[in-house]
Formats: structure tokens, sequence, C-alpha cells
């Protein structure tokens, strides 16, 4: 496993692993997401959008406001650069 990752061994998303990176894990702490239960409920419930060439943000709204998870999907997995939240 790459340095500074972390995965769930059980979240699949179309059939891809799902890594979330320290800094997405730093990020959520900073602006007070509770990481892993939010962030988990966002990347399997939430509503994913495409941008760019290999882009993808996963968006579930929250009564605190929007909850989005930035990163990238390379074929074989996606990976989570950054999480913040919307409005």
């Amino acid at each position: 496993m790459p340095k500074g990752i972390y995965t769930c061994r059980y979240l699949l998303i179309h059939n891809r692993e799902v890594w979330i990176s320290s800094h997405a894990m730093k990020q959520a702490r900073v602006r007070e997401i509770d990481f892993p239960d939010h962030v988990h409920h966002v990347l399997k419930t939430g509503k994913m959008v495409r941008f760019g060439k290999s882009g993808v943000k996963f968006v579930k709204k929250t009564s605190e406001g929007s909850i989005v998870c930035v990163g990238i999907d390379n074929g074989q997995q996606i990976v989570i650069k950054t999480i913040e939240r919307g409005n």
C-alpha cells in the first residue's frame, strides 16, 4: 500500500476500490467533518459528478451544508484527494 493512503476493504464504487489520501483525512478533521462515518456515507450514497478527464466529485447535502469529496478515477481505483464543505 502506498504511503499516506487509507483504504477500506469493503468500500467499492462501480467495482473500483476507493482510496482516501492522508491529506483528505486531515482536511476532513480541519473542516469538522466526521471521518470516516460521514465520508463513507457520502461516498456510498452521494451523487457522483465527473469533470475533466479523470476528475470525480461525490456530493451529499446535509443539514450543516454539503459535503464534497474530490478525487480522481484512474480506471482501476478511485483516489479521494480532498474533502470540503459546500453550500
